[in-house]
């Protein structure tokens, strides 16, 4: 294990050291050094990589003001601005308050909707296409109204919608085959279009399919690899029947459809199983009653190559009742049955709502089917709903435009019904995917999702890289360029390894440098899950390289980094934690006949969260029952092992 404390300096005169003085005899011979450097090998060891050489940041979940959830509760932020703000510009928020990121993103995706569309826009210019019918005209006054009557109009929208009671004849216009949704729709690409700059900064077009069961969670979002000549051959799926489907497999069959229509490429992901009821990742039968088959895992395999680990509505890698031993496993759990409370939480619905169980099974259902439909890439988005994509905890802007910044958020819920509420702490400010491309391009972007080749954070920008293999060795962690050996002798995040040799155990380079901005790191650890014989599923959370002098104890417990934060003022030091840990790391439980995956995952030191700031701005009390630090980490794309024959 290697922990890096080493400073500029010192590693300047390590590079020193391994040259001869002047008059001195070098120890390494022509021959020794000739197998690492080839007779025509360039200087510059940078020439000729093929692999990526940094992270791209991005967010692939973001609303703007079409958005009928967006738009109703007060976002009056379109596309363009979106955009801008993005690409590192400062807009005005739709709470009049200046914004800009502290660092602009590399890529973005707008994900609005796709049901009702650009809805709320032309109720709130009361366009005739909607004030001739009667729904229309009420919720129009009502959100041209402001204040308390505006949010009673958004919520008779949004449930008038999900008990599918909208006006036929005045929805039909914002559904596929209208005009109006098209020129909507064209509207979404032409600005994509506008601010996509291939080699600066990637605007990729997409959509949510926003499904809900009774209440529950099924949304996906929709990732197109192609630009507008290929968008604009196809509207966006929506749930509404006769034309539209809640069910995953009618989304698939959009998207079959769309590739053989274009000859292009668009991938889907789902997002927070942790509020699905339990039916997100099924493993004997679809909420729809359908039995799990060879059709259903090939197709969600194929179409659903990542999945959203960690966004605004709770993080959903791991619970602690499903992962008792795992002391890190309760990060921004949200423990509600749905977004409207309506349904309470059981124990039952956890495990077909979490992507470390889902991992899991994946493992039985490919023992049985031969593939795995739930071997996916972990990646993290904000599902803001403000138009504004911001993930660090000194510069939150809520995720709805009510709850922008203001004395007063702390004191409301954020959600509450006769069944209990979700208070305002506990919006989660995640979060980021950074994405190992070749190039910003929509191309090589989405390529990397496709192999899966990301990773989550809750917002930090730490770097992070995973390998896994047959034949690294202790001296690889102390390699200053651990891409390089990794790719040589591995396979990265969201790999596969197999044909393991005879006796031996995978071993994984790791490293992980922190976010260059942000706080030091505490420790890596690396999660296994795995099928034994007897078709039983199991997990362990090994820590694999940490901060300081810290030592395991008796029970193979790592003590605590420790805690800098500062309440009163908002606050930390980097005084403990490591700026980068890097070391490789041997299964020491490996069986060859069991299926099995690993993950990184990365944390930092404790730091505050959003609410001691807001607490430090506006003087306002903390909540008694609310964390005063958190640890935010990064989590990577699994690599996979599966047995010979």
């Amino acid at each position: 294990m290697y922990r890096s404390s080493v400073s500029v300096g010192s590693l300047f005169a390590l590079a020193l050291s391994t040259f001869p003085a002047v008059g001195q005899e070098s120890q390494a011979s022509k021959e020794q050094l000739s197998p690492l450097f080839p007779e025509g090998t360039p200087y510059s060891p940078y020439t000729d990589r093929s692999f990526p050489q940094r992270p791209l940041w991005g967010d692939s979940h973001l609303h703007t003001s079409l958005s009928m959830d967006a738009g109703g509760f007060g976002n009056r932020v379109g596309l363009d601005e979106t955009y801008r703000l993005a690409r590192g510009e400062q807009i005005m928020a739709s709470s009049g308050q200046p914004i800009k990121l502290d660092r602009p993103l590399d890529w973005l995706a707008i994900t609005d909707h796709s049901d009702g569309m650009g809805l709320v826009d032309d109720i709130l210019s009361a366009a005739p296409i909607v004030t001739q019918f009667e729904q229309g005209a009420r919720w129009s006054k009502g959100m041209r109204a402001g204040g308390l009557e505006a949010t009673e109009a958004t919520l008779d929208l949004i449930g008038t919608f999900s008990q599918g009671q909208m006006d036929p004849e005045m929805f039909a216009n914002y559904s596929p085959g209208a005009r109006r949704y098209a020129n909507i729709w064209e509207n979404v690409i032409t600005a994509a279009e506008e601010h996509n700059t291939p080699g600066t900064f990637t605007a990729m077009i997409g959509f949510e399919w926003t499904s809900l069961v009774k209440g529950a969670n099924m949304h996906r979002n929709v990732i197109f690899r192609d630009g507008a000549d290929r968008a604009r051959q196809v509207v966006p799926y929506t749930t509404q029947a006769p034309i539209g489907s809640t069910d995953p497999l009618d989304l698939y069959k959009y998207l079959e459809a769309y590739e053989a229509r274009t000859n292009g490429a668009v991938m889907t992901f789902a997002h927070n199983g942790n509020l699905s009821n339990g039916i997100m990742f099924p493993m004997d039968a679809q909420y729809t009653g359908r039995k799990i088959d060879q059709m259903y895992v090939e197709q969600r395999a194929k179409w659903e190559r990542m999945y959203e680990v960690t966004q605004i509505k709770g993080d959903g890698e791991a619970h602690p009742f499903l992962s008792p031993d795992d002391e890190f496993a309760d990060y921004g759990n949200w423990d509600v049955g749905n977004l409207d409370l309506s349904v309470a939480k059981t124990d039952e619905m956890l495990a077909g709502e979490y992507a470390r169980e889902a991992l899991k099974n994946g493992l039985v259902l490919e023992e049985r089917f031969g593939t795995n439909p739930y071997k996916f890439a972990l990646q993290g988005a904000s599902d803001a709903h403000n138009s504004i994509p911001v993930t660090s905890e000194d510069n939150f802007f809520g995720k709805h435009a009510g709850y922008e910044p203001s004395a007063e958020r702390l004191q409301h819920p954020f959600m509450e019904t006769e069944n209990g509420e979700l208070a305002s702490w506990q919006q989660v400010a995640s979060g980021l995917t950074a994405v190992w491309a070749n190039e910003n391009t929509r191309a090589s972007i989405f390529d990397a999702m496709d192999r899966k080749e990301v990773y989550a954070t809750t917002g930090p920008r730490m770097a992070v890289r995973f390998f896994g293999g047959w034949s690294f060795e202790e001296k690889d962690q102390y390699t200053r360029s651990p891409a390089v050996t990794g790719y040589a002798k591995g396979v990265p995040m969201g790999g596969d390894l197999t044909n393991a040799p005879e006796g031996g155990s995978p071993s994984f380079l790791v490293a992980a440098l922190r976010d260059p901005i942000g706080a030091n790191l505490d420790r890596v650890q690396i999660i296994k899950g795995w099928l034994d014989a007897d078709g039983n599923t199991h997990e362990k959370v090994y820590d694999v390289a940490w901060s300081d002098d810290r030592q395991v104890d008796g029970n193979g417990k790592l003590p605590a980094v420790g805690n800098t934060v500062d309440v009163a003022t908002a606050s930390w030091t980097n005084t403990i934690g490591a700026a980068e840990l890097i070391t490789v790391w041997t299964d020491p439980d490996f069986d060859a006949d069991e299926r099995a995956f690993y993950y990184a995952r990365v944390l930092e030191i404790p730091t505050p969260p959003w609410y001691l700031y807001d607490a430090l701005k506006y003087g306002v009390d903390i909540p008694t029952e609310a964390p005063t630090m958190h640890q935010e980490r990064a989590y990577t794309s699994p690599i996979w092992f599966s047995p010979a024959g």
